[in-house]
């Protein structure tokens, strides 16, 4: 029996790519002659409710196991680190002595013949090394964010700036359009902090493994694809062979009640009526901004789904709680929902997204630009407008918006603020408008090659198939 061992960070999004990665390996293995083993780590701080998914998971799919990782000792406190994601780091190094154990126990039973893991899971990769077990990253974002990932130690040396600092400045990197400085995922903007140095490091490690697999397809993200293949983005050693497996899109979301009823108020809505706002399991706005949508929405006169969660709170901010339920008179303008219950639907904390996106009145998806949730849109053939807010989104914008075309851009005010004349042009622009039409027409064709790259003999079954086959031969 061989074994692949997979180890996601834990943040829902990378879990569930993570796990669906497994399912794919297991349902289009050649033979039945493989189990799959996922390391699961929960630290000390809410990142939303993942176990739900994973017993599913495990009741359909008895060919993966899962292995909860103690916490470390003593548990970590977030609210003395500086930042969450610093946190987050610290947390997944102290863990290292359970993965350690994890893969010693698992080999014993059966030879592992790959272990997977996560950019953020970098500080496992020397364990792996010292065990012998050939090591590949699984890239949760696009192949544009890894071209620029991977070319982070070039752009270290090129500058002796941080990019806070380089005001109004465009960065090159192989293969991208020009970027500004700005945009780089924020745990980079400043080279003072030690969360910075962690990212260099995982940058200067990624190139070091077995293979490099993308939640992407290859006619997505084309010539970023053909820019790292040729080794211009390591130009300082090999670049390992990168398989672009996707798009891999979690299917079984739970339906309750609240599904049920999103569901049913589009089946009453005409088709291609109504645009989706959804931001994300982290995406938190301000009371203020929540007004400045309504409004928006308002003028626009454009149908809506707009899921609404409460701003986040001083603690909530610490510790990373779910925000209360959110009592939608108080934050949205007086009257807002009377006047606008004839073409609008507010929801409160989440929306079923993959069914809500392939429903037959959706016709257009305001997103935090989260890679998990452009697939979603891609593979639903539905255009965006691109509202980042955290991580790598600000940079996923600018390729949605400039290298891909299949978003409009939200554009913020100088105080970081978007305006209800913004989403009120947006939305519009994005329903009803030449530019709005031609993206449309664009992520329409993407969802066709999305349907033949994943189809027998495509692109990403022949990446799967080769990826199967490099750890065969390793």
């Amino acid at each position: 029996m061989e074994t692949i061992v997979l180890y996601p960070s834990p943040f829902m999004g990378h879990i569930i790519s993570m796990v669906e990665l497994g399912k794919l390996i297991l349902n289009h293995h050649p033979s039945h002659s493989i189990s799959v083993h996922i390391l699961i780590t929960t630290p000390s701080i809410h990142l939303g409710s993942t176990a739900p998914y994973i017993a599913s998971v495990s009741a359909a799919t008895p060919s993966i196991t899962f292995h909860h990782l103690p916490p470390p000792s003593p548990p970590l406190d977030p609210i003395s680190f500086p930042s969450f994601e610093l946190f987050m780091f610290e947390h997944l190094k102290r863990t290292d002595p359970h993965v350690h154990n994890a893969l010693l126990s698992i080999s014993q039973s059966s030879p592992i013949q790959a272990f997977i893991i996560d950019l953020f899971c970098s500080t496992a990769l020397k364990i792996a090394t010292s065990l012998h077990i050939p090591t590949y990253y699984f890239f949760t974002s696009g192949i544009n964010c890894l071209s620029m990932m991977i070319y982070i130690p070039s752009l270290h040396k090129n500058t002796t700036k941080s990019f806070k600092d380089l005001n109004h400045t465009l960065l090159h990197v192989p293969g991208l359009p020009p970027f500004p400085a700005s945009h780089m995922p924020d745990p980079t903007l400043d080279r003072t902090k030690e969360i910075y140095s962690w990212f260099l490091n995982f940058a200067t490690l990624l190139p070091k493994s077995a293979g490099i697999i993308v939640n992407s397809f290859d006619s997505l993200e084309p010539r970023a694809l053909e820019t790292i293949s040729n080794g211009f983005c390591v130009p300082d050693g090999p670049t390992p062979p990168i398989f672009c497996i996707g798009p891999l899109i979690a299917s079984n979301e739970r339906l309750g009640d609240e599904a049920e009823q999103c569901l049913k108020w589009l089946d009453k809505q005409s088709s291609r009526s109504v645009v989706f706002l959804c931001f994300g399991s982290l995406g938190l706005f301000s009371k203020e901004q929540l007004k400045e949508i309504a409004e928006g929405l308002e003028r626009s006169e454009q149908r809506f789904l707009w899921v609404v969660r409460s701003p986040p709170t001083k603690e909530q901010s610490k510790d990373f709680s779910p925000p209360p339920e959110p009592d939608l008179d108080s934050l949205l303008p007086d009257g807002f929902l009377d006047r606008t219950k004839e073409r609008g639907l507010v929801v409160k904390q989440w929306a079923p997204q993959v069914a809500v996106l392939n429903h037959d009145s959706v016709a257009g998806f305001v997103t935090h630009c989260g890679w998990n949730s452009v697939l979603e849109s891609v593979v639903a053939g539905v255009p965006m407008v691109a509202w980042p807010l955290y991580a790598e989104q600000r940079f996923n914008k600018t390729m949605l918006v400039e290298e891909l075309k299949l978003a409009l851009p939200m554009n913020e005010s100088e105080g970081g603020l978007v305006s209800a004349a913004e989403v009120e042009k947006r939305v519009r622009e994005l329903m009803d408008s030449e530019e709005g039409n031609s993206i449309r027409e664009r992520v329409k064709a993407k969802k066709e090659e999305a349907i033949v790259a994943t189809s027998e003999g495509g692109s990403s079954r022949i990446a799967l198939a080769k990826l199967v086959q490099s750890w065969k031969r390793g």
